[in-house]
This record gives structure tokens, C-alpha cells and sequence, in this order.
């Protein structure tokens, strides 16, 4: 009797963790067909579409931020590429945080562009405007040629390209050609065009759309696009100037 009970008792107990599982993954479940049923609608590919454009919006500023250490001179924007291969050490192994980064804005380049094309297909005035696709397009061909050339070197005229230790050096070769310059000048307009869309739009997109916001939503856009076009445009201006050399 003593084993029968003990036996009742244990699968009483399986009968309970596997209720209170069930119970667990029915929220989980919902949540994730409640994100799925969001994203196959208008709205939802439109929030995809804004949250990977605001993560892009902050790398841009940021990337920015870090390449006026041209101005600075050779040591210092050379120290600037070796650190972003460093940093998180000693908790990260090297090149962790910034491959980690990556994958985070390789991510949101993926969502950020399905979502645009998903929704030209649902009904293209979703898709802000014409020239919204099309700067969308010039400033994806631009990256995989800025990657080609600065970030792993394979079109970069310097004869002593080296991951993170001549950055400064291959600005300036790549930048020394002046239509390689015109093309980076070029895509940085369409960048600044398509920032200040996406900065405009991004606000409807996410529902902000309170009274106080309106008066500077613009402006904030203009600002954004300004700020960011005109930093990356002066590089190869400054280049085939003389003033960096």
C-alpha cells in the first residue's frame, strides 16, 4: 500500500509539472503568434521596418562619430580602429563586441530591407515614396562597395592595407582617387536623402504622433540627414583637397 501511494504521489506530481508546463507555454506560444499575425500586416512590417531603421540611424551617427578621428591624424584615427578590435576585453575575446555589433546590424539591414520590399509588394504607398526605394537601393550597393574597400580591403588602392592598424592610410589612397571620391559623395546624398525620410516617417510608423512631437519632427529629420551626409561627404572632400593628406 505504502508503494501504491508513493506511485500515486510521484505521478500526481509528473501530472503537475507537465499542467503547469503546458500552462507556461501557452503564453510563449501566443506571443509569438500574436508577433507573427502583427508582422504579416501592414502595420507590423512598418514597425519591423522603423526599429531596424532607428538601430541603423544610431550605428550611422556613431560610425560617423568615430571617423572625424580623421581629423585628428593618422595615430589617432589608427588607435581608434585597433580599440574597436579590443573592446569588451578582457570579458570578450578580441573582435567579440565589434563582430558582435555586426550580426546586430546585419540583422536589421535584413529586416529592415524584407520589410521594405514586402510591403512595396502589399501596396507600394506604404513604402513612403519612389525615391525612398531608390536611395534604399543606391545606399545598399554603396555598403557592399565600402565594405570591399575600407573594411576588408579588397578594391583599396593601399599597398600596406592592414585590418585596424592603416586605417588613415587607406582613407586617404581609396579617397585620393577622385572617382572613387565622386561615388563616395554621390552615395552619401542618397544617404542623407534617405535618413531624412526615414527619420520623418519613422515617427508615424512608430505611433508617435503627439502634438508636441509634430512642430520638430521635421526638423529633427533635416537635422539628422544634414549632420550625417555632410560629416561622411567632407572625408573625401578633405582628401582630394589637401587638407588631409
Amino acid at each position: 500500500m505504502a508503494d501504491d501511494g508513493a506511485r500515486m504521489a510521484t505521478t500526481h506530481q509528473r501530472h503537475t509539472r507537465a499542467r503547469l508546463g503546458a500552462q507556461t507555454a501557452q503564453p510563449l506560444r501566443r506571443r509569438g503568434s500574436l508577433l507573427a499575425e502583427l508582422y504579416r500586416s501592414a502595420v507590423g512590417k512598418k514597425y519591423a521596418m522603423a526599429i531596424s531603421g532607428l538601430v541603423l540611424m544610431v550605428y550611422v551617427l556613431l560610425h560617423l562619430a568615430g571617423n572625424l578621428k580623421l581629423y585628428a591624424g593618422a595615430e589617432s584615427m589608427n588607435a581608434y580602429a585597433a580599440w574597436l578590435r579590443v573592446m569588451g576585453e578582457p570579458v570578450l575575446p578580441e573582435g567579440g563586441a565589434l563582430w558582435a555589433v555586426r550580426v546586430i546590424l546585419i540583422v536589421a539591414v535584413i529586416v529592415h530591407i524584407a520589410a521594405a520590399a514586402q510591403l512595396t509588394a502589399m501596396n507600394r504607398a506604404d513604402f513612403a515614396s519612389r525615391t525612398m526605394r531608390w536611395s534604399g537601393v543606391i545606399v545598399g550597393l554603396f555598403i557592399v562597395y565600402h565594405l570591399a574597400d575600407l573594411t576588408f580591403g579588397w578594391l583599396n588602392p593601399n599597398p600596406d592595407f592592414a585590418h585596424g592598424s592603416t586605417a588613415y592610410g587607406n582613407v586617404v589612397a581609396s579617397f585620393s582617387n577622385p572617382v572613387v571620391a565622386g561615388l563616395y559623395i554621390v552615395a552619401n546624398l542618397a544617404l542623407g536623402l534617405h535618413l531624412y525620410h526615414g527619420a520623418w516617417s519613422l515617427f508615424q510608423s512608430m505611433g508617435w504622433s503627439n502634438p508636441a512631437v509634430k512642430p520638430w519632427r521635421r526638423g529633427f529629420a533635416i537635422a539628422f540627414a544634414v549632420v550625417v551626409a555632410a560629416g561622411n561627404i567632407s572625408f573625401p572632400i578633405a582628401v582630394l583637397t589637401g587638407a588631409v593628406a
